[in-house]
C-alpha cells in the first residue's frame, strides 16, 4: 500500500512547489523582447509601468527582487541589451 502512495505524495509535494514560485511574466517582458537591440531612444515614446528601472552602465542598483518591476538594460553603445523582471 505504501509503495502505491508515494507516487502519489511525490505529485502533491512538486505541485505544491510549482504553485509557490513567482510568475517569471508578471512584468511584462517576454512581450518586449522585440526591443532588444534598439536604441534607448525608442523608450521615450512608450508607456513603461511605474517602477520601471532603465539600468545603465555603471548605475548602481538595488538587488532587492520584484517580480512586477520592469528592467532595461541599456549597454555603452545605448542600445536596450535586455529586459527582464526582478
Amino acid at each position: 500500500m505504501a509503495s502505491r502512495l508515494a507516487p502519489l505524495a511525490l505529485t502533491l509535494a512538486l505541485a505544491a512547489c510549482v504553485a509557490g514560485e513567482p510568475q517569471q511574466n508578471a512584468c511584462g517582458a517576454d512581450g518586449m523582447q522585440d526591443l532588444v537591440g534598439k536604441d534607448q531612444a525608442v523608450l521615450a515614446a512608450m508607456s513603461l509601468p511605474q517602477g520601471t528601472r532603465i539600468i545603465t552602465p555603471g548605475m548602481a542598483v538595488t538587488e532587492d527582487y520584484s517580480a512586477s518591476r520592469l528592467n532595461i538594460d541599456i549597454d555603452a553603445r545605448n542600445r536596450i541589451s535586455g529586459i527582464w523582471c526582478g
